[in-house]
């Protein structure tokens, strides 16, 4: 079924995939950045998988970037609680929750603590428990380490990433920070750290760096299911995982986490990116969990 989800004068379309029977749940999919369309192989294997366990599952396009810059997180959240809304609208009462990729895994806890009263449950796969700058420091340093880089070309990254930090945050000026680039430009490795060419001519470019998704995960009251693939190399994932518990502690419901074998950052084998790559593992355990918290079809 196609429909749209209406935000900030902006309509973002939208694809519902309902169950032929009774609806036991419902799932809205939020986006990994560079995944921003409902076509994803990812969200698609969701709508293939679940209508036939009673879920339905909608998905929409991500709202549009402005100016080349990310959406912020705020905006996703509000765009989730939006999709929410429309999908209560097709299902009725039954439990809502939000599946979130990557950088939708920051969007959906944050979705969940502002309205605890439509978000029934929240299933996150590769969600990073640290800051999107702190997590970018570790996923480059990762990519340098799995190519054979030494020392000597981390501590490089490390201070090129922490002058342009220091340049987005408005704590230093241009010029120094657009030398550190140059220099480290020169390097075989420059095209594995995800740092552009040429800085912006403005600081103050990445809204969400420092967010703190610690207060988030503490303000969510809903079930949790966490996927990690074990060989992941962009999430610290022994940190994510802390930093959900700290935050959850004495909860009645502590997250259940669930470490992918054989997955990276996608809950796929073999870094695979297609359906037929989906982890058997993961598509076991999300029915699974889902089947224990959704009433009886």
């Amino acid at each position: 079924m196609e429909l749209s989800v209406d935000v900030a004068g902006t309509r973002l379309p939208t694809t519902l995939s309902l169950p032929a029977g009774p609806v036991r749940g419902g799932l809205v999919v939020l986006h990994a950045a560079e995944a921003g369309h409902r076509s994803h192989f990812c969200y698609e294997h969701l709508a293939r998988l679940l209508p036939g366990a009673g879920v339905a599952v909608l998905r929409f396009d991500r709202r549009p970037r402005v100016d080349g810059h990310d959406v912020p997180l705020a905006d996703q959240a509000a765009d989730a609680i939006a999709a929410v809304d429309v999908l209560r609208g097709h299902v009725g009462d039954v439990p809502v929750g939000l599946w979130g990729l990557s950088q939708g895994a920051w969007a959906a806890p944050l979705a969940a603590g502002l309205r605890p009263d439509l978000v029934a449950f929240l299933v996150l796969v590769s969600g990073s428990g640290v800051s999107p700058a702190v997590q970018m420091r570790y996923g480059t340093a990762e990519q340098l380490r799995r190519n054979g880089y030494g020392d000597d070309d981390l501590a490089e990254l490390g201070r090129v990433r922490a002058a342009t930090e220091a340049y987005l945050r408005g704590e230093l000026d241009r010029a120094t920070a657009q030398a550190a680039v140059d220099r480290a430009a020169a390097r075989p490795w420059f095209p594995l750290v995800y740092l552009p060419r040429a800085l912006p001519d403005q600081p103050g470019t990445w809204r969400d760096m420092d967010f703190d998704p610690v207060p988030v995960f503490a303000r969510v009251s809903c079930p949790v299911l966490l996927f990690y693939g074990t060989t992941d190399a962009w999430i610290p994932i022994d940190d994510s995982i802390a930093a959900w518990r700290r935050a959850t502690a004495g909860a009645a419901d502590p997250p259940t986490v669930c470490r992918l074998d054989g997955c990276d950052h996608y809950p796929t084998l073999g870094e695979g990116t297609s359906l037929d790559s989906i982890s058997p593992q993961y598509t076991a355990a999300l029915l699974s969990w889902l089947d224990a918290r959704l009433p009886a079809g």
